[in-house]
């Protein structure tokens, strides 16, 4: 059985392949465009994913999508008849649902004379996430948790996967949203652009969280493990906030109103010089979102008692937090999915529909690297370098052939000691946005210039 997993209209878009319940490839869209982010349907990953396998489209029986535009609906209509949003909000979400429901169409588009003449499968945002770290997991029973910013109408989910199920216990909904909060946040902070987040992670340390009390009233922590948010802080709740998610690289309008910048002071333009006021904002803002994070995580150990847990969602790439939960939970086991944001959803889709189908038994997969895109050949990359050998060394590059694995990397050390930079390509590409040493760059670490 060949299942496509499928991540689109949204950053990060994405795709993967499984084979009989084994994961043979996938990839992001914007590796493919060289966009960061590329957002829209994933036309190049899904051709890679293809071409690994030795298929085209007419080979797959199934397509597993990461979205359900029928999921939480209850919750859609009360929430809009609540609160009654501006017209462009409700538009905006019903465009977005029409266009999840082309994905046939867009595949037709996209690959023309290859009919696909399977089944689309719709699979709820947080379940997706779920299934991409549990499904892949090595653990029989674990604590599952999606912490994003919103999918399907919700920013967080939470349950127990056992074998081939994974009972969602609870969630979180529209519009409170720990993603919400770490976003809006980074664009106060200067950092407007989709995906900038790890900005503010990265700014935290060398400020002190003088802001709690502030964020404390910004975020509120209930009795139930989830949390809430003051949402006069927040814009997304009532008004249309822009977002663009088709095509290009995403882009996300302002999150947050006056009132943020009257409790917090004014907002950091792009390019305006960091102050320490700006460091301490994030420090106290990572520690906020840490304080959630481990009051959720805490709470749903007391309550099922299991020691492995299962994380995805794009809160999951928050590598600080992730480092601390074994000294600040009583967790003993966590398996985090490589890639946790929603280019990850392909492969937790995909693994869903494959147990829904195959209800039984797991297949034994358990994703223990990140290696599953694109590879080349010697040959591919000597002809690679033949081609262009006129115009390298034009500008300077001398093309050496190094036969010898061991006197590669004695060559390769002594140019990281020697203060050099290193492009590293070697197997496969990384799934996910961490270089792990097959697509990085590579320097010594000891040396402060090296942070320019």
């Amino acid at each position: 059985m060949i299942i496509l997993g499928v991540n689109a209209y949204h950053g990060d878009a994405s795709a993967c392949l499984l084979v009989n319940g084994q994961l043979v490839s996938a990839a992001e869209e914007e590796r493919f465009r060289r966009v960061k982010h590329w957002a829209g349907f994933p036309t190049e990953a899904i051709r890679y994913c293809l071409k690994e396998a030795g298929l085209d489209l007419s080979g797959v029986d199934h397509v597993a999508v990461n979205r359900d535009p029928k999921a939480n609906l209850g919750r859609k209509v009360a929430f809009t008849l609540k609160k009654r949003p501006e017209l462009r909000l409700i538009l905006d979400r019903l465009k977005n649902a029409k266009d999840w429901a082309t994905i046939e169409e867009e595949l037709a588009k996209s690959f023309p004379g290859e009919s696909f003449r399977g089944k689309v499968h719709h699979v709820e945002h947080h379940l997706a996430h779920l299934g991409s770290a549990f499904y892949v997991s090595p653990y029989e029973e674990a604590t599952v948790v999606s912490v994003d910013g919103f999918g399907d109408f919700a920013s967080a989910a939470w349950g127990v996967g056992r074998g081939t199920e994974i009972e969602v216990e609870d969630k979180v909904y529209f519009p409170h949203s720990m993603g919400i909060f770490y976003q809006a946040l980074t664009q106060y902070l200067g950092f407007p652009h989709y995906g900038d987040e790890y900005k503010v992670m990265g700014l935290a340390p060398y400020g002190e969280p003088r802001f709690m009390d502030e964020m404390r009233r910004i975020v509120q922590l209930r009795d139930d493990g989830s949390f809430r948010l003051d949402m006069r802080f927040f814009r997304h709740g009532k008004e249309k906030v822009d977002y663009e998610w088709e095509g290009g690289a995403p882009k996300v309008g302002r999150l947050f109103t006056p009132e943020l910048e009257a409790l917090l002071g004014p907002a950091r333009k792009k390019g305006e010089e960091l102050t320490q006021r700006h460091k301490d904002i994030a420090r106290s803002v990572q520690a906020m979102y840490e304080e959630a994070f481990f009051h959720l995580l805490n709470s749903l150990h007391a309550r099922h008692g299991l020691d492995a847990l299962c994380l995805a969602g794009g809160c999951a790439m928050n590598s600080v937090a992730n480092g601390k939960i074994r000294r600040s939970t009583p967790f003993k086991q966590v398996y985090i999915q490589s890639a946790a944001g929603d280019a990850g959803g392909a492969i937790g889709a995909a693994f869903v529909v494959h147990h829904q189908l195959n209800s039984e038994t797991r297949h034994g997969f358990v994703m223990d690297h990140a290696y599953w895109g694109p590879h080349f050949s010697h040959e591919e990359i000597d002809q690679c370098l033949q081609d262009e050998r006129d115009r390298l060394e034009a500008e300077g590059c001398v093309i050496e052939h190094i036969g010898e694995e061991i006197e590669l990397c004695r060559r390769t050390a002594e140019a990281i000691a020697e203060g050099q930079v290193i492009g590293w390509f070697q197997g496969r590409m990384e799934w996910g946005p961490r270089a792990l040493g097959n697509r990085s760059i590579v320097c010594d670490p000891r040396r402060a210039d090296m942070k320019d």
